[in-house]
């Protein structure tokens, strides 16, 4: 499976880049397990639980919508482009008018959306009208959280400014000051609160400060911490605001998705949401690892190259990065599906998180591991649009998938309840993920390079084999509810590490070799 492509030391430097950000990422998405067993040791899945997700769900929805979707997606290629074409005054100029325009505007919806917060709730979480108490919490959390999203969009620039400039390490560990923030929130804060939920949520605004702060020195010593300034005329920000508009759509799809399961989740029996969320956040492990840390890498990467015109390295590139896809997501995705009630069991179950929040949280688990792998190909998929600077694709292509979720939603509730909406959410991400990918066929920047079959077959029947050793030695739940932490983890470790053993082998037995992933130089 060995390809050619532009430069002989490319796939080297992704990887490094991509192991760089994984191994950091790795690292905020264990402390964000850490964090999520903390609250559900805590708080559970009650009234108190939904309520929080819920207020914390609305900006940071709006967060990835602005931050890590849209705005990242526009803004990079973008500053690419001008670091590529301009001298580095210009470069720091489009900065500085980037960071004033935008921060006026989220300023802006800030303060809208702390005035607001009665009707965005009534708006997100319709279900909650009817109980009072609970609509109050979560208004009254929502206020102190929404904030975050003007701080969390503005980390968002400096870490595109530092990853266009091969910075990634500080982009990937930020996150783990918010996780920080949280867990010493519902330890420490929460006892001394009239409400100790609501600690989360000024977890959740302190996190989002401490995050900006920690970029200013590293954009400092590229040479980036400068004033803002409020310059829309600018011609490479009114081009940013262009492609950011559709693009909202095109890559955040997902988050809507899970908007929309939020929303109807309300209605449904108390807990649906916590379930929710905490299948969600297991999705995100894999998703945070992998997915994004290689989305991160190569859309710099994938920008430069259409810059520079070099059409056949932009294709084997984005080839690169959908083989390491199947060849990672397929087996998570995997491992998730047969060990979801063993994962949430063993990481969750103390407290008051019970064994009957176990047993509905893997049903929606394994719903959504089975949308991982398109979960993860949107995420590589995207990127091939928007370092072309095309948004207008992927919007189309968001509405259809959207549109798909809501009457995938309303057909799957009623007969599987929560299960039904995380059901709903993989198979529009599966359609979103597939129309994305022709797009690319048609436009000739996506080319399938040879070799493709063989590494399907390849990763079927090493996957295949794992999910039924997994399926015939992970047990019952109920042994695993009564087992205690230490059994529960030595259990766990022994099947993952088993199933990733097995995995491994039988790719190798097959004549897979880690080496046949490279980008090659034509001379090679």
């Amino acid at each position: 499976m060995a390809f050619a492509a532009e430069d002989g030391a490319l796939s080297k430097a992704l990887l490094r880049s991509t192991a760089t950000v994984g191994l950091n990422t790795i690292l905020s998405r264990v402390l964000g397990l850490v964090r999520d067993v903390v609250i559900a040791r805590i708080f559970g899945t009650g009234a108190g639980a939904d309520a929080f997700f819920v207020a914390f769900r609305i900006p940071n929805f709006l967060r990835r919508l602005f931050a890590e979707g849209a705005f990242s997606q526009a803004f990079v290629p973008v500053l690419a482009e001008y670091r590529s074409q301009h001298p580095p005054e210009a470069v720091r100029e489009l900065a500085q008018s980037t960071a004033g325009v935008l921060g006026g505007i989220l300023f802006l919806v800030t303060a809208v959306g702390v005035i607001a917060a009665p009707v965005l709730v009534m708006i997100f979480a319709p279900g909650f009208i009817d109980e009072a108490e609970k609509y109050e919490l979560t208004v009254s959390m929502l206020r102190i959280t929404f904030p975050y999203l003007l701080f969390i969009s503005l980390t968002s620039l400096a870490g595109g400014i530092l990853n266009t400039y091969g910075v990634f390490s500080v982009p990937a560990f930020t996150p783990v000051l918010l996780n920080i923030f949280l867990i010493g929130a519902a330890t420490l804060l929460a006892p001394h609160l009239q409400q100790p939920i609501t600690a989360l949520a000024w977890g959740v605004l302190l996190g989002g400060i401490a995050q900006l702060c920690f970029q200013f020195p590293f954009l400092y010593r590229q040479g980036f911490l400068c004033i803002p300034h409020f310059n829309f005329r600018h011609p490479g920000v009114r081009k940013i605001f262009k492609l950011i508009l559709p693009a909202i759509f095109g890559v955040s799809v997902s988050q809507i998705n899970l908007l929309v399961d939020t929303l109807i989740a309300s209605f449904l029996v108390t807990g649906s949401v916590s379930w929710l969320y905490y299948s969600d956040r297991l999705v995100e492990f894999p998703l945070g690892v992998f997915g994004i840390a290689l989305a991160t890498v190569i859309l710099p990467n994938l920008s430069r190259k259409h810059a520079e015109g070099a059409g056949d390295a932009f294709a084997a590139t984005l080839d690169w990065a959908l083989r390491w896809v199947v060849l990672i997501a397929v087996p998570a995705a995997i491992g998730l599906m047969f060990l979801a009630a063993p994962i949430l069991a063993t990481l969750f179950q103390y407290g008051a998180f019970d064994a009957h929040g176990v047993a509905m949280s893997s049903l929606s688990l394994m719903a959504y591991a089975l949308g991982l792998p398109a979960f993860v190909l949107v995420k590589i998929l995207a990127p091939g649009f928007y370092a072309r600077q095309d948004t207008r694709t992927p919007v189309r292509v968001g509405i259809i998938a959207m549109l798909a979720n809501i009457v995938l939603n309303l057909a799957l509730v009623f007969p599987l309840a929560h299960t039904g909406l995380a059901l709903a959410t993989s198979l529009a991400a599966w359609l979103n993920a597939g129309l994305l990918y022709r797009g690319l066929r048609r436009l000739n920047v996506c080319r399938p390079l040879p070799g493709w079959g063989l590494l399907w077959l390849r990763v079927v029947v090493a996957g295949g084999a794992m999910a039924a050793m997994l399926w015939w030695w992970r047990g019952e739940l109920a042994q695993w509810i009564e087992w205690g932490l230490g059994e529960r983890v030595l259990a766990l470790a022994t099947l993952v590490l088993g199933g990733v053993a097995l995995y491994g082998l039988l790719l190798l037995l097959s004549g897979f070799r880690p080496t046949s992933l490279v980008l090659k130089s034509d001379g090679e």
